[in-house]
């Protein structure tokens, strides 16, 4: 008889090696797919060779697979359960009086905690490896993206101040943000709050330094006064390079760890930080999410393999794992939306994921 706690591991075992087989799987298949495309659109407009279109493949994909691991976890779980089941294993663990509850919960555990460690290093990382991929990207393709937008809108401010500036191309050169053509309009709130322009700076060049903009060949105007020049000026900013970068990245692309700044410095320069705020949830609901999925793949997987029906019951499962993927996407777009409340769309998915898979093995197990 398997002791106590072998039972666990051996299932656990059997269920990781599920995972990473489906992780492999899916893994090359995006890095493949990366990879065409990426020939299609780069090799043949820039003198690029192999191995710089491998390495942009290579920092393009985690972002990718951060997208689909509930995927892996649910196809995992599947191929696992199905094999136990198709060697009679699981026949004979309930012939000895054993409750599918006892392997599954600690397989579902597990799950949980990759997800937290997905959320806390493999997020930033994923987030790193984008950013990377955008900058070595758009220097490959500087002269030859001719339709890509070129212009940058950013706006940073305080309680008193608030800056809009506007930039015709930007440069990130050494983990700094180098702006060319720039434009600063600033206003400064009365008493009632309300913003009044103040004074406007043309600049030819401005270069983002820790705490302060550093601006060339500078002609400022303030309002109701002639223009003066200067050859260089330094204003003060509560923007850094990646808060900077983050302005005109989507949310997806913001690392875990500076969600919150970019909530807090977006809705500081006046602009809505639903959109940071929704990810933020989304990714704490993530562990959730992927605990859900390893439940939801051993519930459609335990029909006993004699009395059939076990692979359309297995698709079964894929096609929910599919359902609760675009209700995903769905809740995220009516929160964008200001239809439902953040909260709401980030965690109903997971959370009626989980209730379904546990639903169902009450169902299977206890009738």
């Amino acid at each position: 008889m398997i002791g106590a706690g072998k039972l666990e591991r051996y299932v656990m075992g059997r269920t990781l090696a599920g995972v990473g087989a489906a992780l492999a799987v899916i893994s090359a298949v995006i890095i493949l797919v990366s990879f065409v495309n990426l020939s299609r659109e780069v090799a043949v407009r820039a003198d690029v060779g192999v191995a710089q279109l491998f390495g942009l493949t290579l920092l393009q994909a985690p972002s990718v697979v951060l997208l689909l691991l509930p995927f892996v976890f649910l196809f995992g779980g599947i191929a696992a359960y199905v094999g136990l089941n198709r060697r009679s294993e699981l026949v004979a663990m309930r012939a000895a009086g054993v409750s599918a509850w006892r392997f599954i919960l600690p397989s579902a555990a597990v799950a949980f905690l990759i997800g937290v460690a997905v959320v806390l290093v493999f997020n930033p990382l994923a987030a790193t490896f984008s950013a990377r991929y955008e900058s070595d990207r758009a220097n490959l393709m500087e002269n030859y993206l001719t339709d890509a937008p070129k212009e940058v809108w950013l706006r940073q401010g305080d309680e008193r101040t608030q800056m809009v500036i506007h930039a015709k191309q930007r440069d990130t050169e050494q983990g700094r943000v180098r702006l060319r053509s720039v434009s600063v309009f600033v206003y400064q709130k009365d008493s009632a709050g309300r913003p009044e322009f103040k004074r406007r700076l043309e600049a030819a060049e401005a270069q983002l330094y820790p705490g302060y903009w550093k601006l060339w060949d500078v002609r400022e105007a303030s309002a109701g006064e002639s223009s003066v020049r200067s050859d260089s000026l330094s204003i003060r900013s509560t923007l850094d390079a990646e808060s900077a970068m983050e302005r005109y990245a989507a949310p997806q692309s913001v690392a875990f760890w500076r969600l919150p700044d970019a909530i807090r410095l977006t809705e500081a320069a006046g602009f809505s930080g639903n959109g940071y705020r929704l990810r933020f949830q989304q990714l704490l609901a993530t562990p959730v999410l992927f605990a859900a999925m390893s439940i939801l793949a051993a519930a459609f997987s335990l029909r006993l393999a004699r009395l059939g029906g076990l692979a359309g019951l297995a698709g079964a499962g894929v096609g929910l794992g599919f359902i609760v993927f675009f209700f995903n996407e769905f809740s995220g777009a009516l929160a964008g939306a200001d239809i439902i409340p953040l909260f709401a769309a980030a965690w109903a998915p997971p959370l009626v994921a989980l209730l379904s898979g546990l639903a169902l093995l009450c169902y299977t197990e206890d009738g």
